[in-house]
């Protein structure tokens, strides 16, 4: 599948879109962790909950479940939310 990055996780990859894999987004995030340590950390918390400032779109829809069923074409964009006033 296809994973859109957000500028502030490109120092990891090196890259604005890459090609992964997984069943789930628990196990898309142990494969980018495995390929590029500690972008995984940025995103998700010590509780395996997605931090507050992050989203995640699968095929444009908004999901906030790790355990979200991912198939081989889909196009998972992962964003930075901002936030201040």
């Amino acid at each position: 599948m296809n994973v859109l990055l957000p500028s502030a996780l490109r120092s990891y990859t090196g890259e604005t879109q890459i090609t992964a894999t997984g069943d789930s987004l628990n196990e898309l995030f142990a494969e980018l962790e495995r390929r590029y340590p500690g972008l995984r950390f940025r995103v998700v918390d010590e509780q395996n909950q997605l931090r507050p400032n992050m989203r995640i779109f699968v095929n444009g829809v908004g999901v906030r479940d790790l355990s979200h069923a991912l198939a081989p074409n889909d196009f998972v964009a992962i964003v930075l939310a901002l936030s201040g006033g």
